[in-house]
């Protein structure tokens, strides 16, 4: 038999204590333990073509997103806040994407934008650089343009960062910098569960097309396409959504244009614009504007459109006036509008585009692709000046070019071309938010005026300044420069990484 006092000194309380170790141990260092109590656990990202199904993932700080402190958190899943979160994220910060949407992958791969617009400067010189250009390269050689393809590009990106869907941003919490400046210290956010939880971040960035987290700063609008339009309320330029078919013809397509030529005749024909190849096909308004809606709310346009190959190919055509993308009941409204008149075009387009003869729909995305919505003043405004005269800034972070093209409003319809410019230089200021020391914003918030957003709004312009951002922020912050602390001198030495690290020429 065992002795007892044995029994108790060797077994009982060696017991003991490491239960008492245990319990006084950080939950970190236990993350199956720690994750039992997770009411809503952050996902590692990828898999945006499945539904939003994420692999679960851990990551450095945890599962829970609750109560924690990052680096960088970025409110939403558009492609650009999501190449900022990797560059940081590949310097060593803490990041996190908090997406208001109930799926990731923003207006590329719920809104199925899958026509991509590519600037150039004045020599037909493409102006598309970093890792944006892996997606344009693929795009423009036939291997990227199904929804399978996008959908493996993004979820390369966003895969291993840490990514909650469906949240709701109920409020946030400013201190004082010690200048005119307010610092964003926590957020408040309800997850799809309806748990609510806190966050703290050095930096904040908005990533929305909708101003889930500007819009809760008390900060100034930016005066829109009211500046065109003349009305007297904000105006926003047409939504649209994705018009997707199969069994199309594109070889009589090509050959019914090819006939047609001169392209002077072409374009008498079909309208101004009108151009096919063996890839794409814009124009045809003469064509696509005698199309008459049953609701006032929506105008077939020129048809901008991608073959996708296999007899597939997706057009960016039907606008959608009046859309608030704040407001997930007047999207959705839309959306069934749009998906509703979708037969009558496809009837229009049989009788009256060569090609389309035999055509059908191919489904329908989940969402719609939102050009124009509130944005807030930066500490820099991009000009109608300063995108024509090829501007550029001591603190570039992107090279931007493309027409200066506002679409239509319901009072311009039509919408509005302003003019072509040459590249031209778009600043750090122009994606920090005015009155705030740690508040980024990417995408189509970018600052700039109506006249300069026609042009600067494109995805390879911000996309290219979301990652530069990204890749400055991870090293310079190791230096113990925050961006408002950065000079001319500084973005000297920052060009020259740029260009010798990561191939990306901003200088101007």
């Amino acid at each position: 038999m065992i002795n007892k006092r044995k029994f108790v000194y060797f077994v009982l309380f060696p017991l003991l204590i490491l239960g008492l170790v245990i319990s006084l141990t950080p939950a970190s260092l236990f993350p199956e333990a720690a994750t039992a109590e997770v009411d809503a656990p952050v996902r590692t990202g990828g898999t945006a073509g499945t539904q939003g199904k994420h692999t679960q993932g851990n990551h450095t700080q945890g599962n829970s997103a609750k109560n924690k402190h990052y680096d960088v958190v970025v409110i939403g899943s558009e492609i650009q806040g999501v190449l900022l979160a990797r560059e940081a994220q590949k310097q060593g910060l803490s990041v996190l994407i908090l997406d208001p949407r109930n799926k990731p992958g923003g207006e590329l791969i719920q809104g199925q934008m899958m026509f991509l617009d590519e600037p150039h400067d004045a020599k037909k010189r493409s102006l598309v650089q970093g890792e944006i250009k892996t997606l344009f390269d693929g795009y423009n050689s036939g291997k990227i343009r199904k929804e399978a393809d996008f959908n493996r590009y993004y979820d390369r990106l966003i895969k291993g960062i840490p990514i909650q869907s469906g949240i709701t941003v109920m409020s946030v919490a400013s201190t004082p910098s010690g200048g005119k400046e307010k610092l964003l210290k926590s957020l408040t956010y309800r997850d799809h569960q309806g748990s609510i939880g806190i966050i703290e971040a050095g930096y904040w960035v908005e990533n929305t097309d909708f101003n889930a987290l500007t819009g809760q700063l008390n900060v100034k609008r930016i005066p829109g396409m009211e500046r065109i339009s003349k009305v007297g309320h904000p105006d926003y330029m047409a939504a649209t959504m994705m018009l997707k078919f199969k069994h199309v013809n594109w070889s009589k397509l090509h050959q019914a244009v090819l006939d047609d030529y001169p392209l002077t005749n072409v374009r008498d024909k079909y309208g101004g614009n009108t151009y096919v190849d063996w890839d794409f096909a814009t124009g045809f308004s003469n064509i696509t504007l005698k199309y008459k809606p049953r609701d006032p709310q929506l105008l077939l346009r020129g048809m901008n459109t991608s073959y996708q190959r296999g007899g597939e190919a997706i057009m960016n055509s039907l606008l959608i006036f009046d859309v608030n993308p704040s407001d997930p009941k007047s999207v959705q409204t839309a959306l069934e509008k749009a998906k509703a008149e979708a037969p009558s075009i496809l009837q229009f387009l049989r009788q009256n585009i060569p090609g389309f003869d035999r055509a059908e729909l191919n489904g329908f995305p989940d969402y719609l692709y939102i050009r124009d919505y509130n944005r807030f003043e930066t500490d820099y405004m991009l000009t109608f000046s300063d995108v024509m005269n090829s501007r550029m800034f001591w603190d570039n972070v992107s090279i931007g070019g493309y027409a200066l093209d506002l679409q239509g409003t319901r009072t311009v319809p039509k919408g509005i071309h302003l003019g072509q410019p040459d590249r031209y230089g778009i600043p750090l200021r122009s994606f920090e938010l005015k009155g705030y020391g740690n508040v980024l914003v990417t995408g189509k918030n970018i600052g700039a005026t109506i006249e300069a957003y026609g042009s600067a709004r494109i995805m390879p312009n911000t996309a290219l300044a979301a990652q530069t951002i990204g890749i400055i922020l991870g090293r310079e912050l190791k230096q113990g420069k925050r961006l408002h602390d950065l000079n001319p001198d500084d973005f000297q030495r920052i060009h020259q990484y740029l260009k010798t690290d990561y191939h990306i020429k901003v200088a101007g």
